[in-house]
């Protein structure tokens, strides 16, 4: 792959949307591409991986801030990887916090629909009662 890729090509290649690769090089993930006669952006093998390297990331929900601290140990491949374990082990404490707030809202909705359990008028909704603030049940 040369660096003749026009950002469409690229944004079908790691699936994402072009509006998504021009944020991130605003905001210093990528590198800025070189540019043809036409000043059409141009993009090599090594923006396609980075792309890849960052959209995983995100699949991940790490945040920006914690793509770029990885990338700048991706790009800096001597140095001690120390604050990337912790950076995962605190990664991994958010997900670990979220998933049990995520069962509370399930506990909350399967309660909530255990509230009505048979169709009938949307006035004598108990579920639309119980989410109406101030209303009696």
């Amino acid at each position: 792959m040369s660096n003749c890729l026009k950002i469409g090509e690229v944004a079908r290649m790691v699936t994402c949307r072009i509006e998504t690769i021009r944020y991130y090089e605003q905001q210093g993930l990528l590198p800025t591409p070189g540019r043809s006669e036409g000043n059409y952006r141009l993009y090599g093998r090594e923006h396609v991986e980075r792309l890849r390297f960052i959209r995983h990331c995100r699949s991940l929900d790490m945040t920006l801030d914690n793509v770029k601290l990885l990338l700048k140990f991706r790009d800096a491949p001597e140095e001690n990887c120390g604050p990337v374990d912790a950076l995962l082990d605190e990664h991994i404490g958010h997900v670990a916090d979220r998933i049990v707030q995520l069962k509370l809202l399930e506990a909350q909705l399967r309660d909530l629909r255990g509230q009505c359990l048979s169709a009938k008028a949307s006035k004598d909704c108990r579920i639309l009662q119980a989410l109406s603030p101030g209303k009696e049940r």
